[in-house]
Parts: structure tokens; C-alpha cells; sequence
């Protein structure tokens, strides 16, 4: 039997959220015995509790949202990834806003911090659920889908298709959960150029710059589209690299976005609030799709 952990002392990360531009302060704390992960508003009167719960969540637009008696928590995905990646049971996470810090678009700056301060085991014995049959969600609408099967450890296959010449179909595959930190913590957040335009219309992506997220270029970029861009994200010049993608970064890998896909999947199904002891195979996944898996399965 394996014992619960938590983490061995608080420790603090400051960034901005992608979409609403806040700045935000968040603390991870230890927490007790089959507290699970929860996050706490302190910028709020009474300082509410919400848990990290797949029946809170209230939509699935550019990230998963929580809400409980009206208080939100938005994108908190890449965070809870980092959590379970790093194999951590318990922990609360104290937010000064509503949504999570965006850092570079990935795991990697809360597993570090988190590697940085340590594990304790605790006196708890971990709840694992053992699937013994195969459990599917499929979206009818998008074809998206995702299926448990019965294994002797969680692994996890993301498999996407964005019928894109520049994204086409990509796989990803973690055989455990020991290869979260080096193989998947660091693959950032990515858009497409139509998203990234109807976004910046909509004033979304406040928070975003071009060191956050992998832009796939889809399409021909208008004057006024590179201007706008070029104002958006303060830079005097944007190009289009031979791969498909705008020129503020490097891929860490040829496959990032699946990984990233990847990274969403175990962050979304730490919603379920209890490990699960299968193989998730997953087509077409997004958040809403995993979000519906994760209620599906914490009933």
C-alpha cells in the first residue's frame, strides 16, 4: 500500500493569468490527510474553499473552470498536472485572483518549485481506484473520445488530428506517471492563428505574450492581422518559421502539442479527486471531453 503525500513546507510562484491579465500570487501549502487539492481565495471575504472537483466545473472555454456559490477558479490544469505528476495527494493552493498563473504555458515552473521544497509521506494510505472494466465518454459532436481499460499503472495515450496541414495527427504516450517531469511537464500551451485572432478581438488573452504559447500559423496573415500582433505582444517584428509556426519559440519537441494534450489529460482527470489505476486512451481530447470523462468517473 502506498501512503499519501503532501508537499514538506509552502512555497510561493507569482505570473499573470493568460486570459484575464491579472496578476496573481499563488502559495502551495501542505495539507492533511485525504484533503485532496483545494483551492483557497484569499482575496476573498471569508476566504472560500473550492475543491479541485469535476462537478464544479462550468465550462471548458479556452480552459477548465471551476465554480462553487459563485466563486470561480479558471485554468488551474497546468497546476493540478504539475501536482499529480509530481505524485502529491494533498496540497492547497492559495490564489490572490481567480485565475492561475500562465508561466511559460506549461508544468515546468510548479514542478520545479515543487521539487524544490520536497515530498512528505504521510501516515494515510493512498485511495486508488482499480478499473476492472473499460469506461467510455464519446462526444457525439466532435468525435472525441476517451476510454480507461484495465492496467497494472496509469499511463495515458493522447491522440489528436487538427486537419491541418501545418497540425496534422500527433501521439503522445506517458508509460507512467515517473515520466510526467521530463517528458511532458515542459510542453507548453499552443493556438492556432484564427483562434489566436477571434481571441484578441474578443479581448481575451490579456495576459498572453508570444513566450506562452505555440502559435501554429493556419493560415495567410494579413497586414492587419501581423500589426495587431506586433501590438499585442510588443514586438517590433513577427515571422512565420519553415515549420508552420510564428518565430517566438522552439518546439522542445516534435510532437509538444500532443504532449501538451497529454499534460491537459492528467491535470483534468485529477478532477476525479482519487488516482486511477488504468490506461486512459484518448481521441480528439480537449477539456470539455476530459472534463465529462472526470464526472463520469468520480460517480
Amino acid at each position: 500500500m502506498v501512503k499519501q503525500t503532501t508537499i514538506a513546507n509552502e512555497i510561493t510562484l507569482t505570473g499573470v493569468g493568460l486570459h484575464t491579465g491579472q496578476n496573481v500570487t499563488m502559495t502551495f501549502k501542505p495539507a492533511p490527510v485525504n484533503n485532496g487539492f483545494t483551492f483557497i481565495r484569499i482575496d476573498l471575504e471569508g476566504q472560500p474553499i473550492i475543491e479541485a472537483d469535476a462537478n464544479y466545473v462550468v465550462n471548458t472555454q479556452r480552459g477548465t473552470n471551476l465554480e462553487k456559490k459563485g466563486v470561480m477558479i479558471q485554468t488551474p490544469e497546468h497546476v493540478l498536472a504539475a501536482l499529480v505528476g509530481c505524485d502529491l495527494d494533498n496540497v492547497i493552493i492559495e490564489l490572490n485572483a481567480s485565475e492561475l498563473p500562465i508561466m511559460d504555458g506549461s508544468s515546468k515552473y510548479f514542478v520545479e518549485a515543487i521539487e524544490k521544497v520536497g515530498l512528505e509521506e504521510q501516515e494515510a494510505e493512498r485511495k486508488v481506484y482499480v478499473v476492472k472494466d473499460v469506461i467510455t465518454y464519446t462526444d457525439e459532436s466532435t468525435g472525441s473520445e476517451i476510454t480507461v481499460i484495465p492496467s497494472d499503472h496509469y499511463c495515458v495515450t493522447a491522440m489528436v488530428d487538427f486537419g491541418t496541414k501545418v497540425l496534422a495527427t500527433q501521439n503522445a504516450t506517458m508509460k507512467g506517471i515517473g515520466e510526467f517531469k521530463n517528458e511532458i511537464a515542459n510542453c507548453r500551451t499552443f493556438s492556432f492563428l484564427h483562434e489566436l485572432e477571434s481571441l484578441l478581438n474578443n479581448g481575451l488573452i490579456k495576459g498572453g505574450d508570444l513566450n506562452n504559447a505555440i502559435v501554429y500559423v493556419d493560415k495567410e496573415i494579413s497586414t492587419e492581422t501581423m500589426e495587431n500582433l506586433k501590438k499585442a505582444f510588443n514586438k517590433e517584428s513577427i515571422s512565420v518559421k519553415e515549420n508552420g509556426i510564428l518565430d517566438n519559440l522552439t518546439l522542445h519537441y516534435p510532437n509538444e502539442a500532443a504532449r501538451h494534450k497529454l499534460l491537459d489529460i492528467v491535470g483534468d482527470l485529477s478532477l476525479i479527486g482519487c488516482r486511477i489505476q488504468g490506461k486512459i486512451i484518448a481521441n480528439k481530447p480537449g477539456h470539455f471531453v476530459n472534463t465529462q470523462f472526470a464526472k463520469k468517473m468520480s460517480k
